[in-house]
């Protein structure tokens, strides 16, 4: 007998999922004499074989730039998407335009497209670059995606990849970690100053 918060971990999902999935009846709860939901191991193998239907599904289609002063990057972007997308013989169901730092992983848009793969409503994304996702860590969320039966096209156009973006990025590595050796400098200091009065 499973709660609904350890039967959404035991099957990688959120609660939120699992919820919906009961009202929706892809999953039903069974229910105590206090009506609180509960499931069981046969509740279990179901939901890891779970798929929405098809048509709840969209192909999605992000574009993304840094900043507001590359909105001539952006429509240039879309154009390139379109017309893969269109030579691809893709119906698109929605485009996804979004200005934030590849880094930024709090992006409004792609928190959402991330909420929406694990709820299983797109089945596809198409991105023009890896980078246009994320800056790092693309494989991960590529890997997330396919657990949740999404698949992510990447169209690899290499221009429209910023390089000024790039170091743009580097840069806010720089600082991050110069930042922490500042304060991990100053952290030392204080336990050798902390030390040398118990010495005294």
């Amino acid at each position: 007998m499973y709660k609904i918060k350890e039967f959404a971990k035991r099957v990688g999902r959120t609660t939120t999922t699992i919820r919906r999935w009961d009202e929706a009846g892809v999953l039903p709860a069974k229910r105590t004499a206090g009506n609180q939901r509960y499931y069981d191991d046969a509740d279990l193998r179901k939901a890891l074989r779970v798929e929405l239907p098809d048509v709840e599904k969209k192909v999605v289609v992000y574009c993304r730039v840094s900043s507001k002063n590359q909105t001539d990057d952006l429509k240039s972007q879309v154009k390139a998407m379109q017309t893969f997308c269109l030579s691809a013989g893709v119906a698109v169901d929605e485009w996804l335009e979004e200005t934030g730092g590849g880094m930024n992983l709090k992006r409004k848009k792609f928190l959402s497209i991330m909420e929406r793969i694990e709820r299983g409503e797109i089945k596809q994304l198409i991105i023009g670059h890896k980078d246009r996702f994320v800056r790092f860590g693309f494989e991960y969320f590529e890997l997330f995606a396919a657990q949740h039966g999404c698949k992510i096209v990447v169209a690899n156009q290499e221009q429209l990849s910023s390089q000024q973006e790039m170091v743009e990025d580097l840069m806010a590595i720089i600082h991050t970690f110069s930042g922490r050796l500042y304060g991990l400098r100053n952290y030392k200091k204080k336990i050798k100053e902390a030390i040398e009065q118990t010495d005294v």
